[in-house]
C-alpha cells in the first residue's frame, strides 16, 4: 500500500477540502442539504479517491480512482462557480478556491500521467493469437 500522506496531490486536495468546509459555513441554512452538501461531498471525494486508489494493488485500479478524483474536482469547481453566481461566496473567496482547484488539477494530472506510464510498463504483454 502506498503512503497517501506523501502524495502531493492528496495534500493539496485535502487543503482544498478544509477550505471548502470553512468557506461554506456561512451558506444559508436552506442550502445545508443542497449546494453546501454537494460542494463539500465533491471536494472531499477528491482526496478520498486518491486514498482509495493508493490502497489498490494494481496500477490500473489506482488510475481508475485518480480519474474519479479528477471528475469530482471538476464538479467541485463548478459548485464554486455556482456559489459565486448565487452570491454565497465573495469574489475573493471564489477566486481563492478556484485557484486551489487549478493547483490540484495540475498536480493530479501529473500524478495520473506518472501512474499511467507505470501501468503501461508493468502491464503483462498480450500476445495476438496466431491465425493459421
Amino acid at each position: 500500500m502506498r503512503n497517501y500522506t506523501k502524495i502531493e496531490a492528496w495534500r493539496l486536495a485535502d487543503d482544498l477540502t478544509v477550505a471548502v468546509y470553512e468557506k461554506t459555513r456561512t451558506f444559508p441554512p436552506e442550502e445545508r442539504y443542497g449546494l453546501t452538501g454537494q460542494l463539500r461531498r465533491a471536494a472531499s471525494s477528491v482526496p478520498a479517491n486518491i486514498v482509495e486508489g493508493s490502497a489498490r494493488e494494481s496500477q490500473k485500479d489506482y488510475l481508475h480512482f485518480l480519474h474519479i478524483a479528477r471528475a469530482s474536482l471538476a464538479e467541485a469547481q463548478y459548485f464554486v462557480h455556482l456559489a459565486k453566481r448565487l452570491g454565497y461566496f465573495a469574489p475573493t473567496d471564489a477566486a481563492e478556491l478556484h485557484s486551489q482547484t487549478k493547483r490540484v488539477f495540475a498536480c493530479l494530472h501529473g500524478l495520473t500521467q506518472a501512474v499511467a506510464r507505470e501501468a503501461s510498463t508493468t502491464a503483462p504483454s498480450v500476445r495476438s493469437p496466431v491465425v493459421p
